[in-house]
């Protein structure tokens, strides 16, 4: 509405200042005087004017005229287009300007002006490989969805502009959310450009939440060989599509071919610790304990983990408590100050009744860590040494309400995942997820105290015909209240516990 109201007055302006220039002319003396073949012309002010105007349309009709003299020239001599490209001439000056004008407005976020030019230019032109993109990408941004696939169909159509029509649709269908007809899109457009960068990414991001993990292992060697992906990075990434690839190494089903996909991505990547602990169960599958034992160690070097620790222990599944604590000496004395090792050693140490041995190991790791694990194992070392009923619960109240230790976290999102994954369940980026202590700490943690009969096996029934009182509470405690099978998250641990003792 401003804008209509300041050319409105500025169109008035100019004819007034044309009027005043005028009446200044009208009444100014003297003139121009020419002499043609003897005749004297005078002309006042205002008919110079007036007669430099006539002059210079004169002079541009006549540079008109003689362009297509010479184009008549040119057609008379056997050029057939040569008037055809006179008159056409005018015409995609002006169908250029209006693309210029509709690249502009496009990229200024006018989305009508562009729409408008745009139709402009696709008539004066008729160069669908020019305005066809830009016809598409302001009904785009106009809205209108429908117009822009139709435009870009007609794009697939044309060789040249085959990438840019399959790339078109591949968008629509991700802002539809049609992830499986983007993915068949997104392959045809790397087919034509297999180099393109833009589309590798789409496409590996598509296959790896589809778990299409040996799609996604080539469109990772194809970005390796463009140059777009270090190799360091390329190993790691292959490693967990790999491991992917073994994902059901647990299950009973699972396939000679699936254990060799867990070696490969622990080959791949040693660091990698889901990657470390199936290459170990594969081994272990395949009677090898000492490649599983020498692969744990390796991944133990690199980061201690609760995963590491579970696969150990499945190498003896029947070894008696004293006899484990001896054989994890392989591994806790790689970091024995890192927190994971001494919580390990204090959770054997319980369960071989070696309370004193458990309070050792621990520490100070309590007072630094302070995690929910920290104080439920405390708590069954203040049962097991005798304390009183009050102190333990204080050990279990602490455990409600303290964080729940490192977890898998998204680098991304910052979204909590139970176990480890290629890809974030929450954003679906691929390969975010690391061992982490969250920023959201009341959320329970997937390696709280019920991890421990993972590690160290149930307990068996150890009643005594005569047992010592005490003795007996340390026994229940452990074996129903800190490394019971059926245990699942830290809160439902602990809460039992209180109500009892309450």
């Amino acid at each position: 509405m401003l804008w209509s109201l300041f050319k409105i007055l500025v169109f008035v302006a100019i004819i007034g200042l044309l009027a005043m220039g005028a009446m200044f002319l009208m009444e100014t003396s003297g003139g121009v005087q020419i002499t043609v073949g003897g005749v004297e012309y005078t002309l006042g002010p205002l008919q110079s004017v007036i007669a430099l105007g006539v002059m210079v349309v004169a002079i541009w009709v006549l540079f008109k005229l003689l362009t297509l003299l010479i184009a008549t020239l040119k057609f008379l001599n056997g050029d057939e287009t040569a008037l055809s490209r006179y008159f056409d001439r005018s015409r995609e000056q002006r169908g250029y300007q209006a693309l210029a004008d509709g690249i502009m407005a496009l990229a200024s976020g006018e989305g009508r002006v562009a729409m408008t030019k745009a139709t402009k230019a696709e008539k004066l032109l008729n160069k669908p490989e020019l305005t066809n993109l830009l016809v598409a990408q302001a009904a785009e941004m106009n809205g209108d969805t429908k117009k822009a696939s139709d435009t870009y169909k007609k794009l697939v159509t044309n060789n040249a502009t085959r990438f840019v029509g399959v790339r078109g649709i591949m968008k629509q269908k991700l802002a539809e959310g049609d992830d499986d007809t983007a993915r068949k899109l997104a392959e045809k457009a790397l087919a034509i450009k297999p180099r393109h960068a833009e589309t590798q990414d789409i496409l590996l991001g598509l296959q790896t939440k589809a778990q299409d993990w040996v799609g996604a292992r080539s469109t990772l060697t194809a970005k390796l060989k463009a140059g777009h992906l270090p190799r360091d990075v390329f190993k790691r990434r292959d490693a967990v599509l790999a491991l992917s690839e073994a994902k059901d190494i647990l299950d009973e089903s699972a396939t000679v071919e699936q254990q060799e996909h867990a070696i490969e991505a622990n080959r791949l990547s040693p660091d990698l610790v889901p990657a470390a602990a199936m290459a170990a169960r594969a081994y272990i599958e395949k009677g090898k304990p000492r490649a599983a034992t020498k692969i744990l160690k390796k991944a133990w070097e690199v980061q201690p983990h609760p995963d590491l620790t579970h696969a150990f222990a499945e190498i003896a599944p029947d070894e008696t408590p004293v006899e484990r604590i001896k054989r994890f000496t392989a591994l806790t004395r790689i970091h024995p100050e890192n927190p994971e090792t001494r919580l390990i050693l204090a959770e054997l140490s319980i369960v071989a009744e070696d309370f004193p041995e458990a309070r050792r190991a621990l520490g100070d790791v309590v007072e630094k860590q302070a995690d929910a694990r920290a104080y439920t194992l405390m708590a069954a070392i203040e049962r097991g040494e005798g304390s009183t009923d009050a102190v333990v619960q204080g050990w279990l109240a602490k455990a409600l309400n303290a964080p729940r230790g490192p977890q898998w976290v998204c680098d991304n999102c910052h979204d909590i995942q139970a176990e480890w994954g290629p890809v974030c369940q929450n954003c679906h980026s691929f390969d975010t997820l690391s061992w982490q202590t969250p920023q959201t700490p009341e959320i329970a943690s997937a390696t709280g105290v019920h991890m421990l009969p993972l590690i160290v096996g149930a307990l068996e029934d150890k009643a005594d015909p005569a047992p010592e009182p005490d003795m007996e509470e340390v026994a229940e405690t452990v074996d129903s209240e800190v490394i019971e099978l059926e245990v699942e998250p830290v809160r439902p641990d602990v809460e039992p516990v209180v109500e009892k003792q309450a």
